[in-house]
Protein backbone atom coordinates (compact mmCIF):
# COMPACT_ATOMS: atom_id res chain seq x y z
CA UNK A 1 0.00 0.00 0.00
CA UNK A 2 1.08 3.53 -0.52
CA UNK A 3 0.97 5.82 2.46
CA UNK A 4 -1.11 8.97 2.85
CA UNK A 5 -0.94 12.08 5.01
CA UNK A 6 -4.12 13.00 6.86
CA UNK A 7 -5.46 16.46 7.64
CA UNK A 8 -3.91 16.12 11.10
CA UNK A 9 -0.61 17.16 9.45
CA UNK A 10 0.94 20.21 11.15
CA UNK A 11 3.23 21.05 8.19
CA UNK A 12 6.35 20.59 10.30
CA UNK A 13 8.43 19.86 7.17
CA UNK A 14 10.23 16.79 8.57
CA UNK A 15 8.76 14.13 6.26
CA UNK A 16 9.50 15.62 2.85
CA UNK A 17 13.32 15.42 2.99
CA UNK A 18 13.17 11.88 4.41
CA UNK A 19 11.39 10.41 1.37
CA UNK A 20 13.91 8.64 -0.89
CA UNK A 21 11.42 8.64 -3.80
CA UNK A 22 10.46 12.33 -3.70
CA UNK A 23 6.84 11.21 -3.21
CA UNK A 24 6.03 13.88 -0.60
CA UNK A 25 5.19 17.46 -1.53
CA UNK A 26 3.22 20.36 -0.13
CA UNK A 27 -0.45 20.22 -1.06
CA UNK A 28 -3.04 22.98 -0.83
CA UNK A 29 -3.31 22.81 2.96
CA UNK A 30 -0.84 20.16 4.14
CA UNK A 31 1.71 17.71 2.79
CA UNK A 32 0.60 14.92 0.46
CA UNK A 33 2.08 11.67 -0.81
CA UNK A 34 2.03 10.70 -4.49
CA UNK A 35 0.90 7.04 -4.44
CA UNK A 36 2.60 6.50 -7.79
CA UNK A 37 5.98 7.23 -6.20
CA UNK A 38 5.45 5.85 -2.68
CA UNK A 39 7.06 2.46 -2.07
CA UNK A 40 6.76 2.65 1.73
CA UNK A 41 10.57 2.88 1.50
CA UNK A 42 10.76 -0.71 0.16
CA UNK A 43 14.12 -0.96 -1.58
CA UNK A 44 15.62 1.79 0.56
CA UNK A 45 14.84 1.18 4.24
CA UNK A 46 13.15 -1.48 6.38
CA UNK A 47 10.53 1.02 7.63
CA UNK A 48 8.82 4.04 6.00
CA UNK A 49 10.99 6.98 6.97
CA UNK A 50 8.19 9.55 6.94
CA UNK A 51 6.25 7.50 9.49
CA UNK A 52 9.35 7.25 11.68
CA UNK A 53 9.87 11.04 11.85
CA UNK A 54 6.25 12.26 11.94
CA UNK A 55 5.62 13.90 15.35
CA UNK A 56 1.81 13.68 15.11
CA UNK A 57 1.49 10.20 13.60
CA UNK A 58 -0.66 11.31 10.67
CA UNK A 59 0.74 8.96 8.00
CA UNK A 60 -1.34 5.76 7.74
CA UNK A 61 -1.59 3.24 4.90
CA UNK A 62 -3.69 4.51 1.99
CA UNK A 63 -6.74 2.20 1.78
CA UNK A 64 -7.32 2.98 -1.91
CA UNK A 65 -3.79 1.98 -2.96
CA UNK A 66 -3.35 -1.60 -1.81
CA UNK A 67 -0.03 -3.08 -2.94
CA UNK A 68 1.96 -6.16 -1.95
CA UNK A 69 5.61 -5.96 -0.98
CA UNK A 70 6.44 -7.42 -4.40
CA UNK A 71 4.45 -4.68 -6.15
CA UNK A 72 6.19 -2.04 -4.03
CA UNK A 73 9.57 -3.53 -4.97
CA UNK A 74 8.60 -3.48 -8.65
CA UNK A 75 7.62 0.19 -8.32
CA UNK A 76 10.96 0.90 -6.60
CA UNK A 77 12.82 -0.81 -9.46
CA UNK A 78 10.91 1.25 -12.04
CA UNK A 79 11.66 4.47 -10.19
CA UNK A 80 15.36 3.56 -10.00
CA UNK A 81 15.37 2.88 -13.76
CA UNK A 82 13.80 6.29 -14.40
CA UNK A 83 10.48 4.85 -15.51
CA UNK A 84 7.30 6.44 -14.21
CA UNK A 85 5.23 3.65 -12.62
CA UNK A 86 1.77 3.10 -14.07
Amino acid sequence: MALMITDECINCDVCEPECPNQAISMGADFYQIDPGRCTECVGHFPEPQCVQVCPVECIPLHPQHVETREQLMHKYEQLQAGVTPA
